[in-house]
């Protein structure tokens, strides 16, 4: 973290009004010269006076001193220096008083009118005092030279500090912006790092959530078929030979298109960890100074769009799964509504997935029951209904030996609210099981 303007002085604290030590000598150093210059032109102030001589070294010595004060009331000084001014003393004390003011945090009015106040004493000072240099002959010049010299001596005692001083002020305005917007960059990036490990922890946790729902969605399907199938071979491999092989037969099918979706799935996370090295590689080279977590976020995007371009189960392939099914001793009908037409691969995987995870169900939890699946091509939108009759005998998923995890319906539900669509699961007043689904075409 860069240090502020407010630690920066806390941190280098100088005794009393002072914001640094180096600071503080300064000012001592510069009003112990004040003094001495104005206690050397006490002398001659005394003189012309017609006072003590100690008496005009005391009051510049007093003068002079004022200046310490330059920093923490810099109107005061100035006003000295201007009541001063017919004494011939101060000049130093004015000047740097004149400087300290201009770069002052002070309202540009109360400048304008002090450095006015100056210009006016010096001039008139100036011009009284060379007026009577010429009136002794110490100075032959014409006439021309009086208002010559005054307004010489007033502008050079007064402009040079007073522009010092602004520019000096204006720049140090400018420093402490530049480190409070670098202090407020800061932070806003250590709040865009925090945000960007969000996004990519939450990014890692969409990539498990959708590996898990489709291991789920092709392992249980596959298998509980398997399953169904090695029962019935088991019921009728003796009374049943040709039966018994048939049954085995499926049940191989089934096992190998259980491992190539495996390998499929797979070569899609291979993948994305392809990807996520690439992108990892190509953010490290653009620019070391981006945070880890937003490369997180980007590989994990990458990822995503690898698995979803990725092919994988489209609704042409329905006819088949409904025929799987039927292979194991559903009885299953299919009835498609409205022209055929193709949709985008994510709306065609889903709508694939909910129509073979509700089959699963029925192999699991309702064996032997009749089951209707019915899909509708509609102009916006595309839906599916997979409803089950009452089992002709009650079954359950232990009585079946299929396990069930309880997240067959919320992977479906996931996938198509993830799609804004519409999901609706329930039993009928009929005794059986309905699932339905809408999922916008777009």
């Amino acid at each position: 973290m860069t240090t502020t303007g407010a630690d920066h002085a806390t941190a280098l604290r100088g005794p009393w009004w002072w914001a640094r030590w180096r600071s503080a000598v300064l000012d001592v150093g510069l009003a112990l010269v004040s003094a001495l210059e104005c206690a050397a032109e006490g002398i001659p102030f005394a003189r012309d006076a017609g006072i003590p001589v100690s008496a005009g070294i005391v009051f510049g010595l007093l003068a002079g001193s004022v200046l310490v004060l330059r920093r923490k009331w810099p109107i005061a000084v100035v006003l000295v220096a201007i009541a001063i001014t017919p004494a011939q003393m101060g000049f130093l004390m004015g000047i740097v008083g004149l400087y300290t003011l201009a770069a002052a945090e002070l309202p540009r009015r109360i400048i304008a009118a002090l450095a006015g106040m100056t210009f006016l004493g010096t001039l008139i000072v100036t011009f009284v005092r060379v007026r009577q240099s010429m009136a002794r002959g110490d100075l032959t010049l014409g006439d021309w030279f009086v208002p010559f010299a005054s307004l010489a001596t007033s502008l050079g005692l007064t402009a040079p500090p007073v522009l010092l001083g602004l520019y000096a002020g204006a720049r140090r305005r400018l420093m402490e912006s530049l480190r409070e917007r670098a202090d407020s960059l800061e932070l806003e990036l250590q709040l865009l790092a925090e945000r960007a490990e969000e996004r990519a922890e939450w990014a890692r946790g969409e990539e498990r959530t959708r590996i898990a729902r489709e291991m789920h969605d092709v392992v249980a399907h596959r298998v509980s078929l398997m399953v169904v199938h090695a029962a019935a071979l088991q019921a009728v491999a003796r009374k049943d030979p040709e039966k018994a092989v048939k049954n085995a037969a499926l049940v191989g099918d089934m096992g190998r298109q259980a491992l190539t979706e495996l390998r499929e799935m797979l070569g899609v996370l291979r993948s994305g960890e392809a990807a996520q090295r690439r992108t990892t590689a190509a953010s490290a080279s653009a620019s070391v100074s981006v945070p880890l977590a937003a490369v997180g976020v980007a590989a994990a995007a990458a990822a995503s769009r690898v698995a979803a371009e990725d092919e994988g189960p489209w609704l042409s392939e329905l006819e088949v799964l409904v025929g799987q099914s039927a292979a194991a001793g559903m009885v299953v009908d299919l009835s498609v509504e409205g022209d055929v037409r193709s949709y985008a691969a994510v709306i065609e995987q889903t709508a694939f997935r909910v129509v073979q995870e509700a089959l699963t169900n029925v192999h699991k939890h309702a064996a032997g029951a009749k089951t209707h699946v019915r899909l509708a091509h509609r102009v916006a939108e595309i839906a599916m209904q997979v409803e089950n009759e009452p089992p002709p005998e009650p079954a359950s998923a232990a009585a079946a030996g299929l396990p069930s995890g309880g997240n067959g319906l919320v992977g479906m539900r996931e996938r198509v609210l993830g799609l804004g669509g519409v999901f609706v699961s329930g039993p009928t007043d009929a005794g059986g099981f309905r699932v339905s689904a809408v999922i916008p075409a777009a």
